[in-house]
């Protein structure tokens, strides 16, 4: 067992996640060992689709593919260096070329992301985020759209807003919410909520990295 996930598993046990802690399969995997890498889908829990048909691990995702959880489902997909946790009733389409994600649009649900050093276009209602070798998680719900910048730059803007509105965090300082409004897209200060520092770790592990507030030792807060 290496060290990473001997330290998470402290944490699992001890309730420093807190209340919502790490997702059951998620935990399940460390207990395990099975934090191997594998490209598509990488864990599923319940439900999943990819591209409308039926997946299970080791269901390949491609560029241009939608992939959908149902109720109660969680699915973690890897696209070459980028990784997602899509927790239940959520839609995400991934789009690229040469095999390298350039957009993500997501309709519905919640999604923790990881990218790669790369520019990537993020489509949620109508806010659209650009960023570059970030980490993410937005919830898309009726009327409005959460974002937590994780760590990293992000470029946020939609209709109506006068100038976009850059943020740059090394560890969840800028929650989000953003309100559509007649058309105009509202963007006001938010609260942290619904996803871990340990969930983060896992998606980066799975991809060869590490978030930047482990490698300087800021983690994990008390109400994450």
């Amino acid at each position: 067992m290496n060290d990473d996930r001997r330290e998470l598993l402290r944490w699992i046990a001890s309730g420093a996640l807190g209340a919502a802690g790490v997702s059951g399969y998620v935990g399940a995997a460390l207990a395990k060992g099975d934090l191997g890498t594998m490209q598509g889908v990488n864990r599923l829990e319940g439900t999943v689709t990819v591209g409308g048909q039926s997946a299970r691990v080791g269901t390949p995702v491609s560029l241009g593919d939608r992939v959908t959880t149902g109720p109660n489902s969680n699915a973690v997909i890897v696209i070459r260096d980028d990784a997602f946790l899509l927790r239940p009733q959520t839609s995400l389409e991934v789009k690229g070329r040469d095999g390298i994600l350039s957009d993500l649009l997501i309709s519905s649900g919640k999604v923790l992301s990881v990218f790669s050093k790369k520019p990537v276009a993020i489509k949620a209602a109508n806010a659209s985020i650009g960023i570059r070798g970030t980490g993410a998680y937005i919830e898309v719900d009726p009327g409005s759209v959460y974002f937590c910048l994780c760590y990293g730059e992000a470029l946020v803007e939609g209709p109506g807003t006068t100038e976009s509105k850059l943020v740059k965090t090394t560890h969840h300082e800028q929650p989000l919410l953003m309100r559509d409004e007649a058309g105009i897209l509202r963007i006001e200060p938010g609260p942290f909520r619904n996803h871990t520092d340990a969930e983060l770790i896992m998606l980066e592990a799975l991809v060869g990295r590490e978030p930047p507030f482990k490698k300087d030792g800021n983690y994990p807060l008390g109400k994450y």
